[in-house]
C-alpha cells in the first residue's frame, strides 16, 4: 500500500470552498496484480477506480449516501485520514465445498470528513484480496443521524463501454424474482440487472459484480444511468425508502470478482470471505446429505399440492417415499403440500395457510416416527405464498412442531410475483414488500435464529439472494434463487443447454444452490414433447458435482431410477460435502468442468458439461495426489449421444489413472460426463 500525490486541484473547486485532500490513497492485493485507489474528485465526490495486471479495468466511479432528512454524503468531502493493514488466515468450513479457506488480504479505511456545509463524516473500509475486493460505508454516531432513512446509494461500478465486452445477466426487479433465462449480451442491452452479474472484457479479463453480508439492508440490483456505468439502485421499502436504519451503521460490502480467467472465476472464496465467521456456536446437527420427496410428481402433474384424489402428500405415499429413501441410502424425504392452506387459489390467499394443521390424509406424527425407523428424516415444509404476515405469528409454532418430530431441515418458500411479499404493520394495515428488500432480508434472519434455537436447518426457495451468510449462519444450508429443474416439467420455454453451463459462473458464485437434480426419464413427454429436460443422462448425473449444493435431490419418480440402475449407482454414490473443489476448465455458457475432493476420504469426483455444441475436453488431473494410484469410474456420453435423438446413450467404464494423466472426454451436444477417482489402496 502507498499514497500517491493528486494533481492540482482546479481553481474553480478552491474558489467554491471544495478542498479535497492533497493525497488519495491506494491498495494492492497480496499478489499486487489488483489495485484499489480511493479519491475525491474536483467537487468533493467520494470516488475509487481500479486496475489489474497494470491495466485500468474500472475507472473512477463515485460513491455516497442520500438520506431523507439530513444532508447526503456525496459532495464536498475531503480525506481526513487512511489507515492500512494486513490479514491472513485459514478458517473452517463446518460443512462447505472446501473444508479450508483461506482469508488473505490487504484493507485500507478511508476517512471522509466534509469540507464545506454541514459537519459529516463517514468511513469506507476496502479489502483486496487476489481474486477480487470488496468495499463498504461506515457511518458513525454523528449529530443530527440518529434515526436515518437512505433514499439513494449513488455507488458506482464503471466499466468501459465496449462493444466487444460479453455481459451475463438477468432482468432485476421484475416480476419472476431471480428465474430468469440468462442473456448473454454487449453491456449497452442491459437496463437493470440482478447480481452476480459476470462479464468478460474485451481484453479477456472476467469481472463479477455482487455483494455479500446483506443484513439489516436492502439489496441492490445494477441499473445502467450511462454506458458503462452501473449504480447501485438499493431495493425500496413501500413507501420508497430504500433502507430504515440509525447510526452507527455498516452497509454490506459491495463487491468485485477478478479472474483472468473463466475458470478462474470458480475458485474464489470472496463472498465467504467477506462475511462474519459463525455466530451459532456447535453446528454439529447441521447435516449435508441427499434426498427425495414428493415434488417431481407434483410438477408433472402425476400428484397435486391440493387434497383430493390425487393428492401427493399422504400417509401411505409418503412411507412408500421413506422406504424408497431408506433403501438406497438418502437420508431425507421432502413432503410438499402436507399441511391445510393448498386448496383453492393458495398463490394469491396465502392467508389459509395453517403451519401445524396437516391435511386429514397425512398422520404427521405417524409419519415422522416411522422415518425415524428406517433411519430417515422428514424434510419440513413452509410454504408461505410470501404471506409473511400470516406466516410469520406461526412461525414458531410451526418450528416447535417440527422439532418436537425429530425435523432437522425444513424447505421454505415464497411464491408470489416479485415485490408482492405481504406483511401486516403495526396497525393492521396490509403493505406489500420486495422479495429482496429490507423487511423481506430481517424475516430471513429471523427465521435463521428461531430455526437454530431448534437445531434446524433452512433450505429457502423464492429467497432473497445468497451473499454468502452461510458462514455466518450455517443453518442455511441451500436456496433456490435461480431457475431450477422444475421449469423442465412445465416451463416455455424450458431450460436450454446453456442455462447449467451458465450457472456456475453467475448465480452459483453466490452460493450453494437447490437445482435439484436427478432426472433419469429425460423425455417423459416423449423425445418430441414441449416439456422434457434437454439433457443427456451423462450430464444429468454431472450436475451433482458442477451445481454446489450441501443437500442434493434425487429428483425423479422413485420408479424410473431401477430402469436405469448404472446412473442411479452414482447418485446414490457421490457426495454433497466436499474437502476441496477446483475448476478446471470452462467458459461461460460454453462448458465447465469442476474437480471436487470427497470430506473424510481420499476420493475426488469431476463434473464436466456442455452446452449445445458437443465438444472434447482434455483435462489434467494433476489435482489428484502424486503419491497414488487411482480408479477413475467414468460415467460419458456414448458414440452416438445426443440430447435431441439418444439422451440415454451412456458408458460406464473404469480405467486407472495418476496425476500424471490427462483425461480426454468427448461431450455429446448438451451432454457431459461425471468421473469418481477412487484412490488404489
Amino acid at each position: 500500500m502507498r499514497f500517491v500525490p493528486r494533481c492540482v486541484l482546479p481553481l474553480l473547486a478552491v474558489l467554491a470552498g471544495v478542498v479535497p485532500s492533497a493525497r488519495a490513497a491506494e491498495v494492492r492485493s497480496p499478489d499486487g496484480r489488483i489495485v484499489v485507489a480511493v479519491d475525491v474528485d474536483e467537487r468533493g465526490i467520494p470516488e475509487y477506480s481500479v486496475s489489474y495486471r497494470g491495466e485500468t479495468i474500472m475507472p473512477a466511479g463515485k460513491l455516497g449516501l442520500r438520506f431523507q432528512s439530513q444532508p447526503a454524503f456525496d459532495g464536498d468531502f475531503r480525506i481526513s485520514g487512511t489507515s492500512s493493514s494486513s490479514h491472513d488466515e485459514t478458517w473452517e468450513q463446518p460443512w462447505g465445498e472446501r473444508r479450508f479457506v483461506r482469508d488473505q488480504h490487504n484493507e485500507l479505511l478511508v476517512n471522509y470528513e466534509s469540507a464545506a456545509g454541514p459537519a459529516r463524516h463517514f468511513s469506507l473500509r476496502v479489502r483486496v484480496f487476489d481474486d477480487g475486493f470488496g468495499f463498504r460505508y461506515e457511518v458513525p454516531e454523528q449529530p443530527g443521524y440518529g434515526a436515518v432513512n437512505i433514499t439513494d446509494e449513488v455507488t458506482e461500478f464503471r466499466v468501459a463501454d465496449d462493444p466487444k465486452t460479453t455481459a451475463w445477466w438477468i432482468p432485476g426487479r421484475r416480476w419472476n424474482r431471480y428465474e430468469y433465462l440468462y442473456n448473454t449480451t454487449p453491456l449497452a442491452d442491459i437496463q437493470m440487472a440482478h447480481t452476480p452479474m459476470t462479464l468478460r472484457l474485451a481484453n479477456g479479463v472476467h469481472l463479477s459484480f455482487h455483494e455479500a453480508a446483506l443484513v439489516d439492508y436492502a439489496a441492490y440490483v445494477l441499473d445502467q444511468r450511462r454506458a458503462g456505468i452501473f449504480r447501485t439502485s438499493l431495493t425500496p421499502w413501500s413507501d420508497g425508502i430504500r433502507v430504515k436504519t440509525h447510526t452507527p451503521f455498516k452497509t454490506p460490502w459491495r463487491t468485485v470478482q477478478v479472474a483472468p480467467t473463466a475458470a478462474a472465476l470458480l475458485n474464489s472464496s470472496l463472498i465467504l470471505n467477506l462475511n462474519e465467521p459463525n455466530v451459532l456456536g456447535d453446528v454439529s446437527w447441521v447435516e449435508p446429505g441427499k434426498y427425495v420427496g414428493i415434488w417431481w410428481a407434483m410438477h408433472l402433474g402425476q400428484a397435486t399440492w391440493e387434497s383430493g384424489p390425487k393428492h401427493g402428500a399422504t400417509t401411505a405415499e409418503t412411507k412408500r417415499y421413506i422406504d424408497f429413501a431408506g433403501a438406497n441410502g438418502f437420508k431425507g424425504v421432502l413432503v410438499e403440500g402436507w399441511n391445510v392452506g393448498w386448496d383453492g387459489d393458495w398463490f394469491n390467499n396465502g392467508k389459509q395457510f395453517r403451519f401445524t394443521e396437516p391435511h386429514p390424509d397425512f398422520d404427521l406424527k405417524a409419519v415422522a416416527d416411522y422415518a425415524l425407523g428406517k433411519g430417515v428424516r422428514l424434510i419440513g415444509h413452509h410454504e408461505t405464498a410470501a404471506d409473511l404476515g400470516n406466516y410469520e405469528p406461526q412461525m414458531q409454532a410451526a418450528l416447535d412442531l417440527y422439532e418436537s418430530l425429530g425435523v432437522r431441515q425444513v424447505k421454505t418458500g415464497y411464491v408470489a410475483d416479485a415485490g408482492d411479499i405481504r406483511r401486516i404493520d403495526e396497525n393492521g394495515v396490509e403493505l406489500h414488500e420486495w422479495h429482496d428488500g429490507q423487511y423481506t432480508v430481517a424475516h430471513h434472519i429471523r427465521l435463521l435464529k428461531e430455526a437454530a434455537r431448534r437445531k434446524i436447518s433452512i433450505i429457502a426457495h423464492e429467497p432473497v439472494k445468497d451473499t454468502g451468510l452461510r458462514r455466518t449462519y450455517p443453518n442455511w444450508l441451500s436456496r433456490e434463487g435461480a431457475r431450477g429443474q422444475e421449469y423442465n416439467a412445465w416451463g416455455s420455454p424450458v431450460n436450454p443447454p446453456e442455462h447449467t453451463a451458465i450457472l456456475p459462473f453467475t448465480r452459483m458464485l453466490a452460493g450453494p444452490m437447490d437445482y435439484t437434480p436427478g432426472i433419469v426419464d429425460l423425455t417423459f413427454e416423449g423425445p418430441d414433447g414441449k416439456h422434457r429436460v434437454k439433457n443427456t443422462l451423462a450430464k444429468e448425473l454431472s450436475l451433482y458435482v458442477v451445481l454446489y449444493s450441501p443437500v442434493q435431490m434425487a429428483a425423479d419418480l422413485p420408479g424410473n431410477y431401477p430402469k436405469h440402475p448404472q446412473a442411479f449407482r452414482f447418485i446414490k454414490e457421490v457426495p454433497t460435502d466436499w474437502d476441496d473443489s477446483r475448476a478446471i476448465a470452462g467458459e461461460v455458457g460454453d462448458y465447465v468442468a469442476i474437480a471436487r475432493k470427497q470430506r473424510g476420504a481420499d476420493d475426488w469426483y469431476v463434473g464436466a458439461l456442455t452446452d449445445e455444441r458437443s465438444r472434447k475436453l482434455a483435462l489434467r488431473l494433476d489435482f489428484l495426489d502424486p503419491q497414488s494410484r487411482y480408479v477413475a469410474e467414468i460415467y460419458r456420453d456414448g458414440a452416438k449421444a445426443d440430447w435431441r435423438t439418444r439422451p440415454y446413450d451412456m458408458v460406464v467404464e473404469e480405467r486407472p489413472v495418476t496425476a500424471a494423466d490427462t483425461l480426454e472426454l468427448r461431450l455429446a451436444a448438451s451432454g457431459g460426463a461425471a468421473i469418481r477417482f477412487r484412490r488404489m489402496h
